[in-house]
């Protein structure tokens, strides 16, 4: 079943979605949005305008978009540890900062061993309290996203961070390491390879804190994956080429948000979190749906 807003092909999908919702659009006028948290404490969101080196604030009490941090260092993802406090992956000077509660930033990760980072891409904060991140190449690849330059490391990886300037490396078997999450339970991480052919997702099971047994969880019908987050009940929601795709536990494509521009990433927010706000291109949009975030 297809409506404006919604493909349905699985009941599974039917039940989390409400009936008479539409995709609002909350902003429009950015180059390419990416990387959205949102605050509860402020009840305000931040995303990323990387190719106009801005992070924007959209304020859920009054609607206003403003600027919040100019210049960002071509940011991109964000996410929100469990002390509340914002962290972001900056292209521009390769590297992963925590900002602290007065506004002083805590650089967690710009090196490994000895050699900078690509450009840290996507964030997420792991079951045990680590951050771990994605480093592509997309920031040094060109001066739209950052600043042209050859890695350092010369491999595009999946990395974890236990404490600012401890960074391994854990998953090296991606062409370009994007988006990533972690399954409710915290034991399987889901990371999206964009750069695969075609772009997949694959899905790492967690052993001490650790992944292993990388496996394919599912690939992409068209274009794209980038960023993703679990809602409560397991299912993926990935950001795609023709909106947003929702995935089962068990891999199956079950719907889509259908949008009119590409979707670059998305959140949970609000007092229930049950709104999926949507990076698309030049427009943040959001929408309500019968589930609540991870």
């Amino acid at each position: 079943m297809i409506t404006d807003w919604f493909e349905v092909r699985d009941a599974r999908f039917a039940a989390l979605i409400l009936p008479n919702v539409h995709v609002d659009t909350l902003y429009s006028g950015g180059r390419w949005l990416e990387g959205p948290v949102y605050v509860p404490a402020a009840r305000h969101l931040l995303f990323s305008d990387i190719p106009n080196n801005r992070v924007l604030r959209w304020d859920e009490m009054t609607g206003a978009v403003g600027p919040f941090r100019v210049p960002s260092g071509f940011a991109n993802g964000h996410t929100l540890d469990r002390a509340g406090r914002v962290l972001a992956c900056e292209h521009e000077a390769r590297r992963v900062v925590r900002f602290e509660h007065d506004g002083r930033g805590t650089v967690l990760a710009e090196t490994w061993q000895g050699k900078r980072l690509n450009s840290p891409n996507d964030l997420v904060e792991g079951p045990d309290g680590a951050i771990w991140f994605s480093d592509p190449t997309y920031g040094i690849s060109t001066e739209y996203e950052g600043a042209r330059a050859d890695s350092e490391i010369g491999a595009r990886r999946v990395y974890r961070v236990a404490a600012p300037g401890e960074v391994e490396a854990v998953i090296e078997d991606m062409v370009q390491p994007n988006g990533l999450c972690f399954s409710p339970d915290g034991a399987v991480l889901y990371v999206a390879d964009s750069g695969a052919e075609p772009s997949c997702i694959r899905a790492y099971t967690m052993v001490d804190g650790r992944p292993v047994a990388g496996r394919l969880f599912h690939a992409a019908e068209v274009g794209f994956y980038d960023g993703l987050r679990c809602d409560r009940l397991g299912n993926v929601w990935v950001a795609a080429e023709e909106g947003v795709e929702c995935i089962a536990p068990d891999g199956v494509l079950i719907g889509r948000i259908r949008l009119p521009e590409v979707a670059a990433n998305l959140c949970f927010g609000g007092p229930a979190r049950n709104r999926l706000f949507i990076c698309a291109t030049r427009s943040l949009m959001a929408v309500y749906l019968n589930v609540t975030g991870a």
